[in-house]
């Protein structure tokens, strides 16, 4: 089979033996598209990941083999996560379900950018779904991330009404701000490239160049979708004091701090949030279903040869968000 893996400085396409179910749980799918996600690009930038690693994690795909306890069958066409929390330990006790080490242990294989990828029967009942029929092969890839926003939008714990500031309006931020909306926030979008401020406007949420937010704006909730440097600066800027800066980023170098006695005396709170649990996976599939959250459009769809290109467009803010059109 053909699968994409980490070369030197390029994202190459190799051939690989397909997985098998023999004499293991699970099922093997062939991927019909998979998703490009921003920590894919990170990995890829920086290095994280050695060569011959295949990436890709938010993938549609089609059953093909399947050994398994739970209802699904060969010919389904489901979504799913990569990772599973195990429940109990002292991480997932807490809600902090990306830091559970079996969370982290456990992943798809060999990775989405592939024809054919093997799922667990762990992944089978937690994290796996049918497609609903409504959605998009395109549409459905956004399972995963949205669920990555769905668990941020809860961590934030917003009152209904609550001002919510979006920093940064790519794919995750334009995401983040429809799904605050659904939670009942005021959301205003801002960002420093104005296609990206129109695409904001064009689902109908306020958005304004980062420059023309007015000074005497302040959010109960700042959402940092943004690894820019300056846009902590944003953060603090517009934040209320008693507020929160909820960070769903990476900045490029690590080296920015948020100054101590800015939190202590206005009394900050800084939250992180990474992955989603399976509950925060099952919301997201019931806002894409039923269209509550809108990723039309937001998607451009390259096949698995041109994924470098992808990666290349991806980079140079050509694009909002890349899906690889692998088996369709």
């Amino acid at each position: 089979m053909k699968v994409a893996v980490i070369g030197d400085n390029r994202i190459v396409i190799n051939e690989a033996t397909a997985p098998s179910v023999y004499d293991r749980n699970g099922a093997v799918v062939k991927v019909l598209g998979c998703g490009l996600c921003g920590s894919d690009i990170v990995k890829f930038i920086r290095g994280t990941s050695k060569n011959g690693t295949v990436l890709g994690h938010e993938i549609v795909a089609k059953i093909v083999e399947i050994n398994s306890d739970t209802d699904f069958k060969v010919g389904d066409i489901i979504v799913t996560s990569h990772h599973i929390p195990c429940g109990n330990c002292v991480y997932c006790r807490h809600g902090n379900v990306s830091m559970c080490e079996h969370f982290k242990s456990t992943n798809i294989y060999p990775g989405g950018f592939s024809e054919y990828v093997y799922l667990s029967e762990e992944h089978l009942k937690n994290v796996a779904h049918i497609k609903p029929d409504n959605l998009t092969n395109v549409e459905a890839s956004f399972y995963e991330p949205l669920g990555c926003i769905v668990r941020a939008v809860k961590r934030a714990g917003l009152l209904d009404g609550d001002n919510a500031l979006v920093v940064g309006l790519g794919s995750i931020g334009i995401l983040s701000a429809q799904t605050l909306k659904v939670y009942g926030a005021k959301v205003l979008g801002c960002d420093l490239l104005e296609e990206r401020i129109d695409t904001m406007k064009s689902f109908d949420i306020d958005a304004v160049n980062v420059n023309n937010i007015p000074d005497d704006y302040k959010a109960d909730c700042v959402f940092m979708t943004s690894g820019a440097d300056r846009a902590i600066d944003t953060a603090l800027k517009h934040v209320r004091n008693g507020g929160k800066i909820l960070v769903f980023s990476s900045t490029p170098h690590d080296t920015s701090a948020y100054p101590n006695n800015v939190i202590y005396y206005r009394e900050l709170t800084i939250l992180g949030s990474y992955s989603p649990s399976p509950d925060d996976l099952k919301d997201s599939l019931e806002l894409l279903k039923t269209g509550k959250v809108n990723v039309k459009g937001l998607s451009t769809k390259y096949n698995l040869e041109d994924i470098q290109q992808a990666f290349d467009d991806t980079m140079s803010n050509k694009i909002l968000k890349a899906y690889i059109n692998i088996g369709e």
